[in-house]
């Protein structure tokens, strides 16, 4: 792989060069991605550091897209929406048959995500799935920020009952695995612990806002200097209930006092009435 590599890569002081563009997306990058999948481990790991170095040098490489979501909420542009699209197999083709659509179409910003859940039942864990994007990237000559999401990172309801730290802890260190992988947009799914016995709206919301604002602090200790992750936050579990715009507040309201002083969210998910999906 090093040999085939060395005709359009220079790997010298632990830094990759991009020599030759178009032999690297003539087959060089095929080779490249198909290692990063299905080699041996140190294989993978060295296939998928190339990969990810010959992204940064031709500018093929993760974003956040957190700035841009702010920027709608101040006003700043509307009556455009973003495709997030869930890559669950054949990752590589898949990736470069909606780059080259989105080229087609002038696409200007374009999510490819994975679910924790997804990760496990498709064995796509976030060094693969990124190395994937990044490689599709490079194939289709798209070299323009990559936005890279990890949607549902949701703490399981069943085993928070017994044991909450626990369930915690387990997103939190997926979201170890996943930031320096380059998912540098992630969407926290706490709705499963919304209980709907409560009263009011806030003992309702508490341990969804509460342990969302947990994870966020996580994430902001992880992210890279100068990159603001950005953030989902969800107030209702799909397939249940719709979400009411004092849901919303109570959650919101909640949460903002226990992050005060950090970037919070950029975006929160409700359900709309779907059995599966949300706005």
């Amino acid at each position: 792989m090093r040999k085939d590599a060395g005709r359009a890569l220079k790997i010298a002081d632990g830094r990759v060069q991009v020599t030759d563009v178009e032999a690297l997306r003539s087959d060089v990058i095929d080779h490249l991605a198909r290692s990063a999948v299905f080699g041996t481990e140190p294989v993978k790991e060295f296939a998928r550091w190339l990969i990810w170095e010959a992204g940064q040098d031709l500018g093929a490489k993760p974003a956040s897209i957190h700035e841009f979501y702010i920027a709608c909420g101040e006003g700043k542009w509307r009556d455009r929406t973003v495709p997030a699209m869930n890559i669950r197999f054949t990752n590589y083709d898949t990736t470069r048959a909606a780059l080259r659509a989105a080229t087609r179409t002038n696409t200007g910003a374009i999510i490819f995500e994975i679910a924790r859940s997804e990760m496990g039942y498709t064995e796509q864990p976030p060094a693969e799935f990124t190395a994937c994007i990044i490689a599709a990237a490079i194939k289709e000559g798209y070299f323009h920020p990559l936005f890279i999401q990890g949607d549902h990172f949701q703490v399981k309801a069943s085993k928070f009952k017994t044991d909450p730290e626990g369930a915690i802890d387990d997103v939190n260190e997926l979201i170890r695995e996943a930031i320096p992988a380059g998912f540098w947009n992630i969407d926290i799914d706490t709705s499963t612990l919304v209980s709907l016995e409560p009263e009011t709206l806030d003992e309702q919301q508490h341990d969804n806002y509460t342990r969302s604002a947990e994870i966020t602090k996580v994430v902001r200790e992880l992210e890279p200097e100068g990159v603001t992750i950005s953030l989902g936050g969800e107030i209702g579990e799909v397939g249940e209930k719709n979400s009411t715009p004092e849901e919303l507040e109570a959650y919101m309201s909640g949460y903002e006092k226990l992050v005060e002083g950090m970037a919070g969210l950029s975006k929160v998910s409700v359900q709309t009435g779907t059995s599966h999906g949300g706005i």
